[in-house]
């Protein structure tokens, strides 16, 4: 285990997620079929790199990730899996350290925003009651 001290980092995106399952097309290149990121997945990536804070120090250790999504509507689905994608070496090394997550999903019409904290955690442990 690392002996580096990590504390939580708090920020947020602006901008509505492009949820995974709709964010890549399937497009014609002459005679074949490609997979593509579409346009909204794309530029939420862009938005999410420009927003996001680059950490000094990567956190190496398993994290605990807390997001409050705020969509224009009622119409996405609730779906975290790009956010996490983005903060892949900004945040953390990679989203497979990603342990435990609270997703949370509400609506502002004005301001569609994405709230998160990344909390590393020393002991990744399993509630008793399961």
């Amino acid at each position: 285990m690392s002996n580096k001290i990590y504390k939580s980092t708090k920020f947020v995106i602006h901008g509505e997620p492009a949820s995974k399952s709709n964010s890549r097309k399937i497009v014609k290149f002459g005679k074949r079929f490609g997979v593509i990121k579409s346009e909204k997945a794309r530029n939420y990536v862009k938005i999410f790199a420009e927003q996001c804070p680059q950490l000094e120090k990567l956190i190496e250790l398993d994290v605990k990730v807390e997001i409050k999504i705020y969509y224009q509507s009622r119409r996405p689905d609730l779906d975290e899996s790009v956010i996490l994608d983005c903060m892949q070496g900004k945040i953390y090394v990679n989203d497979r350290q990603v342990k435990q997550k609270h997703i949370f999903w509400g609506i502002d019409r004005e301001q569609p925003r994405t709230h998160i904290r990344v909390t590393p955690m020393e002991i990744c442990n399993m509630p008793s009651d399961f």
